[in-house]
């Protein structure tokens, strides 16, 4: 099992790599080249800066025991369909029940926005969604661990 960041946006990478140190589980975090990341633990993979360049590179080294944290619907979906556990920032552990539904509200999301209108942006990160990243991604971890 390893940890797989898309990390070009990734409040939480503080979290992952302690939590990753900690139960001795290698992470890869992957990002633009407009980011530059160096955490001490974590292996960076750094890749050209196109739409979706770190979903294929992600995809590209994942396997079914792997855990992946990444805020993108799309990224995600695909991550399902290898079998991985895959989470986002705020602790929402995507599934085979919920996927669908978040791509259908990001699909109408972008069909209002492409005609001019406007959609809510995400709230301002608090301490609470720290907390249920932790709490979710240990639950993961550590159901790995068994598997």
């Amino acid at each position: 099992m390893k940890i797989l960041v898309d990390a070009d946006a990734c409040p939480v990478k503080q979290i992952i790599v302690r939590i990753a140190k900690k139960n001795n589980i290698p992470v890869t975090m992957l990002c633009d080249t407009s980011h530059v990341l160096n955490d001490g633990y974590s292996s960076i993979i750094t890749v050209d800066k196109h739409a979706d360049s770190v979903d294929f590179a992600l995809m590209a080294l994942l396997s079914c025991e792997d855990i992946v944290v990444t805020q993108d619907f799309g990224l995600a979906a695909m991550v399902l369909g290898k079998g991985a556990r895959v989470l986002n920032q705020n602790g929402l552990v995507y599934t085979d029940q919920n996927i669908d539904k978040l791509l259908y509200e990001r699909h109408i999301g972008q069909k209002v926005r492409r005609g001019g209108g406007k959609t809510k942006g995400p709230a301002k990160r608090a301490k609470e969604d720290d907390e249920r990243f932790e709490t979710a991604f240990v639950g993961l971890v550590e159901s790995s661990s068994f598997s």
